[in-house]
């Protein structure tokens, strides 16, 4: 492996574990906020990645997905985690209730985009504080330690970013289609359902023929421009 990849795996190493970890953990905390306790029993309601992981499509896929992006333009991500189970029969209305379950996932990957916005934005601060006798300026003033912190705190913004708006899409099994399916009157809502079981597969195709980063991308970009606007991170 060259320099270049272990600088790469370096810095998006925390924000994709994290981001799609915690995108599962939220998908069980609604579910157990809405009556569903499956997901606390299996303790899959966790910060700790390890109980989310999934060898194939936490590590493996996100990486092949950075490693092909020229594909993909400038959206080069795609992965997933183990799935949080969720019971809708603990739900007392099982389509709204799944579709704000589905929502918690993107819900927090924005939050975490939030999160690192704002550490680049300490970082930022912490670089401009020139000679300070604060130790946490000093510490944010090291040359080594500051770009390491703002380039880690940039690729948490835009994988989180990425994350959210691909599982916004309304194709299943993505979260999005759940959302989409509570909308729509039940008999036509039922239907659309019954495509998750191609949405893999169609997932993948737009993905490596181009057209999944040509829909995507857009939108991330509107979206990232509007959080360094936001934070002042130009």
């Amino acid at each position: 492996m060259d320099e270049n990849w272990i600088q790469v795996i370096a810095v998006y190493a925390i924000p994709v574990i994290f981001a799609i970890t915690l995108h599962e953990a939220a998908h069980g905390w609604m579910a157990q906020r809405l009556g569903d306790p499956t997901a606390s029993q299996l303790g899959r309601i966790s910060i700790n990645p390890a109980r989310h992981v999934d060898p194939v499509g936490t590590l493996l896929v996100p990486g092949l997905t950075l490693a092909l992006g020229g594909a993909m333009g400038a959206f080069a991500l795609f992965g997933w985690a183990k799935p949080v189970p969720v019971d809708a029969r603990y739900f007392r209305r099982p389509v709204r209730d799944m579709a704000w379950v589905a929502a918690a996932g993107p819900g927090i990957n924005l939050l975490m985009a939030l999160a690192w916005a704002l550490l680049a934005k300490l970082v930022l601060i912490g670089l401009g504080a020139g000679e300070s006798t604060s130790s946490m300026a000093a510490s944010l003033t090291s040359p080594i330690a500051a770009e390491y912190a703002l380039r880690v705190a940039v690729a948490g913004i835009v994988v989180n970013v990425a994350l959210m708006v691909l599982n916004l899409l309304p194709l299943p099994p993505l979260d999005g289609s759940r959302v989409v399916t509570a909308l729509l009157p039940p008999s036509i809502g039922w239907r659309y359902a019954q495509l998750e079981r191609y949405g893999l597969w169609i997932l993948l195709i737009l993905l490596f023929s181009g057209v999944l980063g040509a829909i995507v991308r857009p939108v991330t970009a509107w979206m990232l421009k509007s959080i360094v606007t936001i934070f002042g991170l130009r």
